[in-house]
């Protein structure tokens, strides 16, 4: 290589060096801006996770504090007191308020708390099936069966987390009506479905004997 292009070589690099801290000296704070507010989101994330770790375990403490209560009356006013950061836990602390409410003669209470959560659109849909199937349990006795069949076959779609259970009930609705064979029928039909809980398959087993028939047992199983 000729003197020349030696020099041209390192007046190319000088060249491009000037325009290299020219785009810094004129962009640069453009790079530093985009690191600030990667440190900083990373930042306030973490702040944020702390936060709710810390408001989860208040809750927490909140809650155990409740239910050392003696009375359920007083566990469900205990409970019904706390402040819930998120939707779920709202809708888990309502399931417990009901609970107890419905164990203290405030049945009402715990049906329109329940009927709340169950309506709630900001609450995840296991938590909105869980407190429906409650409601309609805790209005056995005041609800037509005809209402009570009908939204307990809204809980009974295929795919529905509490189907299973929601058959059973339809099942018990069934019986009430004098319909022995629809139940029978209907609770076989739990006994076949590869989802069965041991205890729900117990359940099952024993009304379907107390009403006549055989359990039908489910397809390959033993015994």
């Amino acid at each position: 290589m000729s003197d020349t292009d030696s020099f041209i070589d390192e007046v190319t690099e000088e060249v491009r060096r000037d325009r290299l801290f020219g785009y810094l000296r004129r962009y640069g704070w453009i790079a530093v801006l985009v690191v600030v507010l990667i440190v900083g989101g990373a930042s306030w994330s973490e702040f944020r996770k702390a936060q709710n770790r810390a408001a989860a375990q208040d809750l927490g403490d909140a809650m155990i504090a409740a239910l050392a209560e003696n009375e359920p009356g007083a566990r469900a006013e205990a409970l019904s007191g706390l402040d819930a950061q998120t939707p779920g836990s709202a809708a888990v602390l309502q399931l417990m308020v009901s609970a107890f409410q419905s164990e203290s003669d405030q049945t009402d209470a715990a049906v329109a708390g329940l009927n709340a959560v169950a309506t709630d659109g900001d609450v995840p849909e296991i938590y909105r099936q869980i407190a429906s199937f409650k409601a309609l349990i805790l209005q056995s006795d005041t609800m037509p069966a005809a209402d009570r069949r009908v939204q307990f076959e809204a809980l009974a779609a295929p795919g529905a987390p509490l189907r299973l259970l929601a058959e059973e009930q339809l099942a018990l609705i069934d019986m009430s009506e004098g319909l022995t064979g629809p139940a029978i029928d209907r609770l076989q039909a739990i006994l076949q479905d590869a989802e069965v809980t041991p205890a729900l398959q117990q359940r099952v087993t024993q009304v379907i004997v107390a009403l006549g028939g055989t359990p039908q047992a489910l397809p390959g199983a033993n015994g």
